[in-house]
């Protein structure tokens, strides 16, 4: 349900879009949910080719356009829109989509506008079929601001640097169900980036910030005068000149931990416009490694990632060792990287992993974490179905490799909650019920060790609609 009347928010104007998850992977209870947070999220705006325009692209197996940023510019309209907005299903190709917002979306094809803020919001489950990576670069690269919020476990080192900086603004993790309680954050952020006529900042750093600020000026003799100084101590102020044709600048090697009075006046020969100012505090100095992550974890090797990545490291030394044990071996990675393969392992075994960065002043970080090896052949083979009802199915498969001590079984409906299962080493089959007809569910199926899980194995399953044909018994096909 909604949030009830919201105060209006005017004197806004930007384009609005939201990446929306439509594949399989999402059940239809999730869809609906978040299909409500976008609409209490845009609730108080006003619309029009002056104020907030917005748009909708669905993840699928192929990108699709739900409608333009200039087709429903009243809260009414585009309330009816979002709400008659349908799942496609399909696959959860993310990178594509987000290609396809950078040709098509932000572009005037698509009714967006070429000099107002741009504002992306991406609303995820935490998995993606494709590199998110490289397109979602293009499009900060564009000055696309980028909003993330995760309704799944997803990556936090892949996700923090997908969202715009700094992560703790951009990015969220919130059970689907949770949705309400980020709202009106998520929204104030948003309107931080699109509040017009006003100066302000962005991609806050400890070191660095970018300001943005309406189109003023138009003739060439135009220009702006900047200053700024920390607000302790004014006498250190400092002044740029900026021509009149820019709307942003990036002010780095600032202190951490500051908050700066800026000023912006606009200098012009026809128009008087009064100076903009505005407070910015940078943020407190990083530090690196401040989170260690463990991931593709195989019987003989595993990945370490860490993150953030900061010009100031020369380079990480990653010390990795069985425990118990007094046996540690050292491998050093360049500065410029946040992730490396350690291999040659011993299957079924526990390894401290600490991760250490050397500064190029000398200084040292360092951050443990515990990695477990798999069972040599840890995986589940070979997921079958059976249909036993209308309703229900039977999903079998081989047995894994190695001490398996049982079983997780987890099935994810379109429609209806999601369900897991978990069984004893010997059984090597469950009954699946309440799956709607005519709906694509997906089960996961994983064994479990002493030290961690096993690979699992999953696949799509769609019931077939019953048919009123007497003596035919449909039959679902993976």
């Amino acid at each position: 349900p909604s949030l009830g009347p919201q105060r209006s928010v005017s004197n806004s104007e930007g384009d609005l879009l939201f990446l929306l998850d439509s594949s399989g992977s999402v059940s239809y209870y999730e869809f609906s949910k978040v299909k409500e947070f976008m609409w209490d999220l845009l609730q108080p705006f006003t619309f029009g080719p002056k104020d907030v325009q917005t748009s909708i692209i669905h993840i699928s197996t192929t990108p699709t356009m739900e409608f333009p940023f200039d087709q429903y510019l009243s809260s009414g309209s585009l309330q009816q829109a979002i709400q008659d907005t349908q799942q496609l299903m399909g696959d959860t190709n993310t990178g594509q989509a987000l290609s396809y917002a950078k040709e098509k979306l932000f572009s005037g094809e698509a009714g967006a506008r070429p000099d107002v803020p741009k504002v992306l919001v991406w609303v995820t489950d935490g998995f993606s079929t494709d590199d998110i990576s490289e397109p979602m670069q293009l499009l900060k690269d564009m000055g696309v601001t980028v909003f993330i919020v995760s309704t799944g476990r997803g990556n936090y080192l892949e996700l923090s640097a997908a969202a715009s900086q700094p992560p703790e603004k951009h990015l969220h993790f919130v059970d689907v169900d949770d949705l309400p309680i980020i709202t009106k954050e998520l929204r104030d952020a948003i309107l931080d980036v699109i509040q017009a006529n006003r100066l302000h900042a962005v991609d806050i750093t400890s070191s660095s910030f970018r300001l943005t600020w309406p189109k003023l000026l138009s003739q060439e003799s135009d220009y702006y005068t900047l200053e700024y100084a920390p607000i302790d101590d004014l006498g250190r102020k400092r002044t740029k000149q900026v021509p009149g044709t820019h709307t942003s600048l990036m002010l780095s090697h600032l202190a951490p931990e500051t908050t700066y009075e800026v000023a912006l006046i606009p200098e012009s020969n026809v128009h008087y416009f009064p100076p903009q100012t505005t407070r910015v505090t940078t943020l407190a100095e990083e530090i690196s490694p401040a989170q260690v992550l463990i991931s593709e974890s195989g019987p003989r090797s595993f990945h370490v990632s860490w993150a953030p990545t900061l010009d100031s490291v020369l380079s990480y030394q990653i010390l990795y060792g069985p425990l118990p044990g007094n046996s540690v071996k050292l491998l050093e990675v360049d500065g410029k990287h946040n992730s490396t393969l350690v291999d040659n392992l011993t299957p079924n075994t526990t390894y401290l992993v600490t991760v250490t960065a050397v500064y190029k002043s000398g200084k040292e970080k360092s951050l443990s974490a515990k990695a477990c090896t798999q069972e040599e052949g840890s995986k589940v083979r070979h997921l079958r179905f059976e249909d036993v009802g209308p309703n229900s199915l039977k999903a079998s498969w081989d047995s894994a490799d190695g001490k398996v001590l049982g079983y997780r079984v987890r099935c994810r409906r379109q429609t209806g909650p999601s369900s897991v299962i978990s069984v004893s080493p010997q059984i090597h089959s469950v009954l699946l019920t309440d799956l709607a007809s005519g709906t694509t569910n997906k089960v996961c199926v994983k064994p479990m060790y002493k030290n961690q899980a096993g690979k699992g194995l999953c696949r799509m399953v769609y019931m077939q609609p019953a048919t009123e044909a007497q003596g035919y018994k449909s039959r679902q096909r993976a």
